[in-house]
């Protein structure tokens, strides 16, 4: 019998799967189904910021508080810390919200606002004293922006003339900044929020950029922040650095109160200077200068009519004659006062005599009439 055709097949080479060196990836021998699929995260900056307050904070401060979150999307929320905690509670708070960074408003009386700026949990950290507080609802401005849009950061350059405003710029950048592709943003930028350092405060603005040519409109909020202290941990620590120039409030306002209660003295004392520096003499004026003003023929008749009148004009008596005169007329005329009055007088008292008189003979007769029905 003859060999039969296609019994043998050449056998297909068979590659190595365990060169480490081929480009295929095998998945693994044994998977669990609970594991999730792997997959390629794009959110690699994963910052986190805790952004409450504290009991005691007004309406204002309040509302400046949910303005930042509301432009800050990696922001998130907490309740009201109690007065009676201390700072440090913080550190474990953000732990458990699973945030690197917070923001805290800390109020005193009801008018002064403090900010505390922190990186949990190792630190730095640092105070503020918000002044001058405009909210993006008490404003009327005409910029708008994207909510969750991701914004430019420019900061003046004084930032970079000493360490502790480079030290404030980090932290304000790793702050304020939107982590790139958080879940929560939006792939847009149209927003740039300044930093500018102006009479030793840190003044911030936020803009929305209108067109490419650089043409910008404010949105809001506004604040001033009046640095304090810079803290080596996160609520505590070694004072890094401290603002020399720093005047507390309460402070500021005794000194007001100050002025204000010296300001009687202060007018009496502005009174002596001025009359001590008022000179003695005014300028000296030359009477006949008037003469050569005006036409000089209208001038020389005017002189001339003076000149006449004066001759012209009766003998007056002397100044003391005529004041014993007016005394004398005024002592006889309070005197006919007088006597009027006392005459009217008189005839009102007769008057009433007569009155009497008639209403005494009216109950007599009414009496009697009385008398005689009863008998």
């Amino acid at each position: 019998m003859g060999k039969s055709k296609g019994m043998k097949r050449k056998l297909k080479e068979v590659t190595n799967t365990d060169d480490p060196d081929s480009d295929s990836e095998v998945p693994p021998k044994i998977r669990f189904s609970d594991e999730p699929v792997p997959k390629k995260e794009k959110w690699i900056n994963k910052q986190r910021v805790l952004i409450f307050a504290s009991r005691g904070i007004s309406h204002r401060d309040r509302h400046l508080m949910q303005d930042l979150r509301s432009l800050m999307p990696h922001s998130k929320p907490e309740s009201k810390m109690e007065r009676k905690d201390s700072l440090f509670v913080i550190n474990e708070m953000c732990e458990m919200k699973n945030c690197n960074k917070c923001v805290l408003f800390e109020g005193r009386l009801k008018r002064d606002l403090y900010m505390w700026v922190a990186n949990v949990p190792n630190g730095p950290s640092a105070k503020f004293l918000v002044e001058s507080v405009y909210t993006m609802a008490e404003l009327k401005l005409t910029g708008n922006c994207l909510k969750g849009s991701r914004p430019l950061l420019s900061f003046d350059e004084h930032f970079n003339s000493s360490p502790h405003y480079s030290l404030l710029k980090e932290l304000f950048v790793q702050i304020f900044g939107t982590p790139y592709h958080h879940p929560k943003s939006q792939p847009f930028i149209d927003h740039v929020m300044t930093f500018s350092v102006v009479d030793n405060r840190i003044w911030f603005r936020n803009y929305q950029i209108l067109s490419e040519d650089g043409a910008l409109a404010e949105i809001g909020p506004r604040f001033v922040l009046n640095p304090i202290k810079i803290f080596d941990g996160s609520f505590q620590g070694e004072t890094l650095w401290e603002n020399s120039h720093y005047i507390s409030p309460a402070l500021y306002r005794r000194q007001i109160k100050k002025a204000a209660a010296n300001k009687y003295e202060n007018r009496l004392e502005k009174k002596m200077a001025y009359e001590a520096s008022k000179p003695k003499k005014s300028y000296q004026l030359n009477a006949l200068d008037e003469i050569f003003s005006g036409d000089p023929l209208e001038k020389a008749n005017e002189i001339e009519t003076q000149m006449l009148g004066s001759t012209l004009e009766p003998t007056v008596q002397s100044p003391k004659r005529s004041k014993k005169t007016k005394l004398k007329k005024q002592v006889l005329q309070n005197e006919k006062k007088k006597k009027e009055q006392k005459e009217n007088l008189k005839g009102v008292s007769k008057k009433n005599k007569k009155f009497k008189k008639k209403n005494d003979l009216k109950k007599k007769v009414f009496n009697k009439k009385n008398v005689s029905l009863a008998v």
